[in-house]
């Protein structure tokens, strides 16, 4: 667990954000009584959403958070218990535009951010380095939760969103009501990363070594080759989705982002170990090293036809979440789970809220 201050150092703030910050969780949490529903209270079952059926957010909001300025989504009554919805890669917060919904109508307040590099989101200066490495993402929730004066929240996410929900799960439990976890525990060990795995694992990870090459981060700079690689992405990881045009466009506008290119090359070359991080994540980058347990209330979710999903439902990862647990495998799901199967997945945010 890392605390408090260690965490203010790290993301640049002083000793009296770090003050307010102490003083806002004590503050809410008194407020907060009675808002979570868990303590095995029976979840309510929610009603069923055609993907698809939104197609946007009411507005997009910032804030300052840590070296971000963040777009994020707000759906739901401001002051009920937080869901905090986090995306993966290559998609954006409209991942989440039909999940959104069916959790404020059962009164949490969601939050679905741009993670950097991202949409609206933006570094506050020009000489911030466009570190992508896992710490530092995880780093920029706690500080959005930080700004937005949320102390405790549900997360759940998919692909990068999984892996940062996972890490703050693992290093900052306080700040963690309960986790939906698409794909299980995915924490990145670099030096693990750097053994090959079985060839029809690595086939479908083919653009990770493209961006490992300097012809690789070309076509990420290059507006039409970013375009299409994306767009094959979605096609390929998500074989099952019907998905149109307007669906895709919709979401390829958040990689227009002056720093999309940037972070979606470091973050897969971090992960290969072919590029630095920065030493003030060093400590964390440690900690997660070890493949710390999870021990607060997971409900993890697989989907059958994404090729990343890893055989063995669930067995593969189930001893690193020790605490409450409940695990469910999507059949003929691809990738993109929460946008491809709304339901199931704010299903399962309210019922690990029930655990």
């Amino acid at each position: 667990m890392i605390n408090r201050r260690t965490f203010n150092k790290a993301v640049g703030l002083g000793t009296g954000a770090a003050a307010v910050s102490i003083a806002g969780f004590q503050a809410n949490a008194k407020a907060a009584t009675g808002h979570w529903k868990g303590g095995g209270a029976a979840a309510p079952t929610l009603p069923a959403v055609t993907p698809g059926t939104h197609t946007s957010f009411d507005r997009i909001k910032q804030v300052r958070a840590g070296v971000l300025d963040v777009g994020y989504a707000e759906a739901g009554p401001a002051h009920g218990p937080a869901v905090i919805c986090l995306h993966g890669w290559p998609y954006d917060i409209h991942s989440f535009v039909d999940v959104a919904p069916l959790l404020a109508a059962q009164g949490y307040r969601v939050i679905v951010p741009f993670l950097r590099g991202h949409g609206t989101t933006r570094f506050l200066s020009a000489r911030t380095f466009r570190n992508a490495q896992q710490s530092a993402i995880a780093l920029d929730i706690i500080a959005l939760m930080d700004a937005l004066k949320i102390d405790q929240a549900l997360l759940a996410g998919f692909d990068w969103g999984t892996r940062t929900a996972d890490i703050i799960a693992a290093l900052w439990p306080e700040r963690v009501k309960g986790l939906v976890s698409v794909s299980g525990y995915i924490i990145t060990n670099v030096e693990a990363q750097k053994q090959p795995i079985p060839p029809k694992a690595e086939y479908a990870w083919w653009y990770q070594y493209y961006f490992a090459t300097e012809r690789g981060r070309l076509a990420m700079e290059n507006k039409t080759n970013r375009h299409d690689l994306c767009r094959l992405v979605w096609d390929t990881v998500s074989p099952t989705w019907d998905f149109d045009d307007a669906t895709f466009e919709r979401t390829a506008a958040a990689f227009e982002n002056p720093d999309y290119a940037a972070i979606v090359i470091h973050n897969y070359r971090w992960r290969l170990g072919l590029a630095d991080g920065e030493a003030r994540y060093e400590r964390y980058e440690r900690k997660l090293a070890t493949r710390p347990v999870i021990e607060v209330p997971t409900i993890t979710l697989d989907a059958e036809r994404d090729p990343f999903t890893a055989p063995g439902d669930g067995a593969s990862y189930r001893d690193r979440f020790t605490g409450k647990y409940a695990h469910r495998t999507l059949t003929g799901i691809g990738h993109n789970l929460p946008q491809e199967a709304p339901t199931a997945f704010a299903q399962a945010v309210v019922d690990v809220d029930h655990l």
